[in-house]
Parts: C-alpha cells; sequence; structure tokens
C-alpha cells in the first residue's frame, strides 16, 4: 500500500497504532475512469472508499446530493446496511484507496468512535465528535494568554500614605491591593500592598493614621507579560507563593533611542485566573455589573468576542457558547440602556432583542434586531428619540451594526406603546403582505432584556390568541423556506465569492429554512418559546414533530452554527469582516461528510413542510 494514506482524515483519525496497521496491511488502491459507475444502487457493497484522486458524485435517482474530494470517504453506510442506497459515479478519472468489508468490520467492533463516525446516525456522530474534542478542553485553557483573563486596574499610592488612607481606597474602589511607590530610594523602587497586609497593620500597634503604607509593602514584585501562556502565570504564582502578580509590557524607546521601564498594565490575581478556568462569562458579568459608563461597557463588548474565540478554541458545545452569549449580551444591553435612559422609562417600558439574539442562537456580532413597548398611558421623555438613537449607537460602537431593515429602537416603527403595537400585530396578521409577515416572524422570536417584560408578554399574547385560525396565513408565512431555494445540490448553490474563495451561505442554505419552518410549526400550534431548541421540544411533546427529526434538527442547527462560528473567526483573526460564508474547501474531510449529512436534514424537514402547509398548491 502506498505510504501516503492519511490518517488524519475522518474517520481513520480515530485508530489506534494497532488498528491503522491493519489498515496498511488490508487496503488496495482502484482506478476508475470519468463516467465509471463505482457504486450502483441497490449493490452489495464489498469496500470502504477512500479518494486520493478526482471527484465522485453521489445521485439519490437524477438529483446530484453529494459530491466527494480527497480524502473523502464512501459510502461506509451502504457496507453496513448490505445494500447501497444512491449511486456513486466518478466525475473525471479518480483514484481511491479500498477497504474490504471484513477489515471495516474489524474496526467498527474494536473501535466504537470509528463505527460512530463512520456510519451512526447524525446524533451519534456529533456525539462521538464532542467527546473526542472535549478531552483538550482543559489544556487549550491554560494556553491562552494572561491579556484574555481580566485584569485589575492598577492603583498606585505613595509609599508614605497612611494605612488609614489606603483602607479607605481599598474600599472606595472594590479593589484588594495597591502598588506602592518608594521615592526615597534611588532608583525609587514599586512594591505592593494588599489586604493581608491589613492584618499585620493591626498586629503593629501602631495608630492607622500615622502608619505609612511603605513600612509593610512588599518590594519584590513579581511580573509576567501579556502574551504569557495563564498556565505559566499560574505555575509562577504557585512557585513564590504568591495570590497575585504584576502584568508588564514593554515600553517603545524614546525618542532618543533609549529604552525605558517597562509598564505595568494590571494586576493578575489567582482567584481570576481560576475563574478564567471554570468560568469565563462571570468575570465579565462583574465588569458589566460595575460599569460606571459606555466606555467601560464597550472594553466588556470587545471581551465577549475574545471569550468566545477562547471557548471556541477549548471545545465547548456551540449551543453552551451560545447560551453565554445571550446572557452576556442580555447583561450588556441592559446595562447600556440604564446608563443611557432615564429611571422612569426604563421602569415604564420594555427593552427586546429580536432574531437570533432573541433565540439565544447568536455567537459572534451581527446587526442589531430590537425594540421598545412603552406601558400604555405612560408619557416618555420629549428627547425620546435622540435617548434611542444615543442606545442604537452605543451598540454599533460595541461592534453590533446597525439593522439595514432598520430594526432597531432608533426606528419609531419599533417603539410603541402596547396598545399601538397590539394594532400593529394585527395588521401582520389580518393582511399579510411580505413585509408585514418578514416582521412578524422577526417579533416572534422576542426576548426581552430590560425593564417590565410583562408589556412585551402582553402583545405576544395578541399574536398566539389570532394565530392558528388562518391556514391560508399559516402557508404564507411559512413559504419564506423556499425564499433562497435555486435548483439541486447544495454545493452549486448560494455560493459567494469572498476573498477568492468559494464559500456556501449556510445562513440561506440551511439555517433560515430551518428555523423558519420551526417557527412556522410553533405559531400554528401556538407555542410561545422562542428559542429553536424549545420549539422543537414542544412539538416533539405535542406529537407535531418526530423525535428523531427533531433531535436531528437541533444537532444540524449547532452543527451549522460551529462551522460558522470557526470561519466567522478565522475571518477576524486575518483582518477580515466576517462574510457569513463557509470555506467548503477548507473543511475537514469529517466536517464535510456532516455537512452532507446535516443538509440532508434539512431537505427532509422541507419536504414534510411543504406537506404540512401545502406549499405546492400556492401560486
Amino acid at each position: 500500500m502506498p505510504s501516503a494514506f492519511n490518517f488524519a482524515a475522518s474517520p481513520f483519525d480515530a485508530l489506534s497504532m494497532s488498528e491503522r496497521t491493519l489498515v496498511r496491511d488490508s487496503i488496495d488502491v482502484a482506478y476508475f475512469r470519468a463516467g465509471d459507475t463505482i457504486l450502483g444502487r441497490n449493490t452489495t457493497p464489498g469496500h470502504l472508499f477512500m479518494v486520493i484522486k478526482g471527484h465522485v458524485q453521489q445521485f439519490d435517482g437524477k438529483e446530484l446530493i453529494h459530491t466527494y474530494g480527497p480524502d473523502d470517504t464512501f459510502d461506509g453506510r451502504g457496507l453496513v446496511a448490505g445494500r447501497v442506497s444512491s449511486q456513486f459515479v466518478a466525475a473525471e478519472e479518480v483514484l481511491a484507496y479500498q477497504l474490504a468489508k471484513q477489515t471495516v468490520t474489524e474496526l467498527i467492533a474494536s473501535n466504537a468512535t470509528f463505527g460512530a463516525l463512520l456510519f451512526s446516525d447524525l446524533s451519534n456522530k456529533l456525539g462521538a465528535l464532542s467527546q473526542r474534542n472535549s478531552r483538550h478542553e482543559m489544556q487549550s485553557l491554560s494556553m491562552a494568554r494572561v491579556d484574555e483573563v481580566f485584569l485589575r486596574p492598577v492603583h498606585e499610592v505613595d509609599a508614605s500614605t497612611s494605612i488609614h488612607a489606603v483602607a479607605g481606597i481599598f474600599q472606595e474602589n472594590r479593589i484588594s491591593s495597591v502598588l506602592v511607590r518608594d521615592g526615597q530610594t534611588s532608583p525609587a523602587r514599586l512594591g505592593i500592598f494588599t489586604t493581608t497586609g491589613l492584618q499585620r497593620a493591626i498586629l503593629d500597634g501602631t495608630p492607622l493614621t500615622e502608619l505609612p503604607v511603605g513600612r509593610l509593602a512588599t518590594f519584590n514584585l513579581i511580573s509576567v507579560r501579556p502574551s504569557d501562556a495563564i498556565g505559566d502565570a499560574l505555575t509562577t504564582m504557585i512557585r513564590h507563593k504568591l495570590h497575585r502578580v504584576v502584568v508588564t509590557e514593554v515600553q517603545p524607546a524614546d525618542a532618543s533611542g533609549h529604552g525605558q521601564d517597562d509598564r505595568i498594565v494590571g494586576v493578575l490575581e489567582a482567584l481570576d485566573v481560576f475563574s478564567f478556568l471554570s468560568n469565563h462569562s462571570y468575570l465579565i458579568n462583574l465588569q458589566i455589573s460595575e460599569a460606571r459608563d459606555i466606555e467601560a461597557l464597550r472594553k466588556s463588548a470587545e471581551q465577549i468576542t475574545r471569550l468566545i474565540s477562547i471557548l471556541q478554541r477549548s471545545g465547548t458545545k456551540v449551543n453552551m457558547i451560545a447560551t453565554l452569549v445571550q446572557e452576556l449580551n442580555a447583561k450588556l444591553f441592559e446595562r447600556a440602556w440604564q446608563l443611557i435612559a432615564p429611571a422612569d422609562l426604563v421602569a415604564n417600558s420594555c427593552l427586546f432583542v429580536m432574531g437570533s439574539e432573541g433565540r439565544g442562537e447568536q455567537l459572534l456580532k451581527t446587526d442589531q434586531d430590537n425594540g421598545l413597548v412603552l406601558r400604555d398611558g405612560y408619557q416618555p421623555p420629549a428627547d425620546l428619540a435622540d435617548i434611542c438613537a444615543a442606545f442604537s449607537q452605543a451598540l454599533a460602537d460595541f461592534g453590533y451594526p446597525e439593522c439595514p431593515g432598520r430594526i432597531m429602537v432608533s426606528n419609531p416603527q419599533w417603539r410603541q406603546c402596547v396598545a399601538d403595537l397590539r394594532v400593529t400585530v394585527r395588521r401582520w396578521l389580518m393582511m399579510p403582505d411580505a413585509d408585514g409577515l418578514m416582521a412578524l416572524a422577526i417579533f416572534l422570536d422576542a426576548s426581552p432584556v430590560c425593564g417590565d417584560d410583562h408589556l412585551l408578554e402582553a402583545v405576544r399574547n395578541e399574536i398566539f390568541s389570532l394565530a392558528g385560525d388562518s391556514d391560508a396565513m399559516l402557508a404564507r408565512f411559512a413559504s419564506a423556506i423556499q425564499l433562497f431555494d435555486q435548483g439541486s445540490g447544495w454545493w452549486n448553490r448560494l455560493l459567494l465569492r469572498e476573498n477568492g474563495m468559494e464559500q456556501l451561505d449556510l445562513k440561506k442554505a440551511a439555517i433560515f429554512p430551518l428555523v423558519h419552518g420551526v417557527r412556522s410549526l410553533a405559531l400554528a400550534r401556538r407555542i410561545a418559546a422562542t428559542s429553536t431548541a424549545d420549539r422543537v421540544a414542544a412539538l416533539v411533546a405535542a406529537d407535531a414533530l418526530p423525535a428523531a427529526l427533531g433531535t436531528d434538527l437541533v444537532d444540524s442547527l449547532h452543527f451549522f452554527m460551529g462551522l460558522r462560528l470557526q470561519a466567522g473567526l478565522a475571518e477576524l483573526d486575518t483582518g477580515h469582516v466576517v462574510s457569513g460564508g463557509v470555506a467548503i474547501n477548507q473543511l475537514s474531510s469529517l466536517d464535510r461528510d456532516l455537512l452532507k449529512d446535516t443538509l440532508a436534514v434539512v431537505k427532509r424537514f422541507k419536504q414534510l413542510l411543504r406537506q404540512r402547509f401545502h406549499l405546492d398548491a400556492l401560486s
């Protein structure tokens, strides 16, 4: 067998060394001319194939449903089932490894992960992948940089400052340490004084108003760099028996070319390191809660994106990341609104978010989708428009671009009192045009973030008191799943050109029809849940959706979200704007295989929706 067999490709990357030896001893190379049928439909397969060169097309009848390229494997399911359900044809000259069925059976028997990745249903395949990724989580986290952890701000006092005054600084600023500068030495020295030193000060016996902090400060500072690994910083603390270290960075040379002393950028505390390793979101939540101005919130918004990157790199499940992001964004928006809006406006309104943010399925920052519902009879401030414009601008400064469709509180159409918004909702339902149905779809995902959430609930209840009575309206509403249908073969449609690469727009190809289809079924059943996963659970419980399909839909959605997140973070790392596209040729063989499976789930779901809402009858 050629030595170039790629054991890094799925599912062979799950094999042990002895299992790889079995593969090497058993595999052959096969050649197929362009147009040759490699596996015919309803035939009994004898081999598992991995493409070396060329491309193989898979047909369901006359429809092209998938293309396999180098390092892709097929047809594991047919091999295990004993019968091929599709036709596999060489699109050009193809070289492929072929592994005999007997060897594949032995590998499946000895390696459950290999078997799951090869032929299991989508849920088991994703479960095997998740279990394998989770092993690396803590190792990845400990390799994160020091500047990815919350650094305590630097407070400096003179060595002559009294302990009593320092205690007041501790209380006022909610800090546990100050840096102490002693200018009486040459050169001046810098030390640290902590709350632990207060205990020694009391035991000293000198009145705290007369005891200078310099007498009890520690002047042998230990420092780390912002680029150091968290694990290394923690090791430094343990080695020196410290609870905190200062973080310093090199100062650039002055105009004469001479170097300058290192600049202290913050204090890293062991508590913050442990909090980062166990629960990264806690520290950002604390920063948001304690923010006293919009600038402080902007820094917290930057930390959210960095947190997402860390969690994704560590192998955290994408639905868990999305849940954390929803909670942090809600806290961020709430605090921004509280800082910008007067207290009486906050108390007499409900600020809400919509779309993927409202469903808890948003990851990287995208367009703002928010609104404001006011209490009936409340007289808002005369400058309400300016207040709302300031809020929209603040979110834009945080990195959330303005919505091209103006679905924001700065648009008067999205800030109304309860009675007026009820009238608007009834118009969307009773006189459904395209714009109204899309507005209804967005509003169905509304989730409160600040103020009196009963105000939003009152309007949402209006929808469910009227929805479901008109099959024609529901059919028009659900028909949006077909907005982006363009021919057959997902790789031939919805492709973007970005940075010279061909990309698949997953939102159009898969996420929107999945999410909107579930939303349509939920509306027909008057299900008030907003997240797709919760809606699916309610639909399954109501026997409105097969349980197996429900599981596949949620798993598929999370897979799509993970692919988009991975692609978006890669674009941010290289200085590009997040496009929303996924470069197919940069996916691993496992991800391409899973993409095929998940897109097949969406296709199956759309067929169910067409039957349920009689979409083929619409003109």
